[in-house]
């Protein structure tokens, strides 16, 4: 990624030491741009991409040109988008209000943002967005979690295309991305202002495709194979291997 997109905003002397924003994913996103690619996709090599990975680990990752310029994860897995248990990002002023309020310790405060928060820790239920989705017709806590899943990942998709300076692609994978269609249709929804619109049809059966034909922006779903992605990596970095 670009310098800026790395720095984090402590003091200069911590970027020496390897402090800096990271993300995470690579190797799905990896997958997901060589797939476009082959789909014959002109925005793989020449365009504008936001891939969204939601699963049990969430994020989103802004590529120009084949290039990844930003992405809504950091320096360790916690931060950017609300996930199954992870929190995202938090004001950091929380982490000193809790030792002060609640006696929380460092090791306590992660554990709580690393395995009980999310959709976990809002909905009090589970951390499946399957789960969730049944109950929120019920339960306002699993409403809400899943409401707050959906705004955050908007609220990344927005912030990315302002990034990229538009979108000419939109691309969903991951455990959700793949399978929810629901979540799908949330999360798009008023994005038209993006040239983002939905065939209903489509995204209901999970499609490759889930995007009208007449939208300027391509939503697509694709099945991301991160197992695969590393056996590729390994012929490719390994002569010796390849050649057999």
């Amino acid at each position: 990624m670009p310098r800026v997109a790395k720095l984090l905003p402590i003091p200069r002397r911590f970027d020496a030491k390897g402090i800096q924003r990271y993300g995470f994913h690579g190797l799905s996103y990896a997958y997901l741009m060589e797939e476009l690619t082959r789909l014959g996709d002109p925005a793989a090599k020449t365009g504008r991409v936001i891939l969204a990975h939601l699963g049990n680990g969430a994020s989103l990752a802004a590529v120009r040109d084949g290039q990844s310029i930003d992405t809504s994860m950091g320096f360790t897995p916690t931060a950017g988008l609300v996930m199954s248990t992870r929190s995202g990002d938090l004001d950091p002023g929380l982490a000193p209000y809790l030792a002060r309020t609640e006696q929380m310790t460092t090791p306590q405060f992660y554990k709580m943002v690393n395995h009980e928060s999310g959709l976990l820790g809002i909905s009090e239920t589970s951390s499946d967005m399957r789960d969730l989705l049944a109950l929120e017709a019920s339960d306002v806590r699993a409403a809400e979690a899943v409401a707050l899943f959906c705004y955050q990942a908007k609220k990344w998709i927005g912030s990315f295309a302002a990034a990229l300076g538009g979108l000419e692609a939109l691309v969903f994978a991951g455990g959700i991305g793949e399978n929810c269609p629901a979540i799908r249709s949330r999360i798009c929804e008023g994005l038209g202002f993006l040239g983002i619109e939905l065939n209903k049809s489509r995204n209901a059966k999970n499609e490759a495709v889930i995007s009208m034909n007449t939208c300027r922006t391509a939503v697509r779903v694709i099945r991301t194979d991160e197992e695969l992605m590393i056996a590729r990596s390994v012929l490719r970095s390994c002569p010796a291997v390849n050649a057999k």
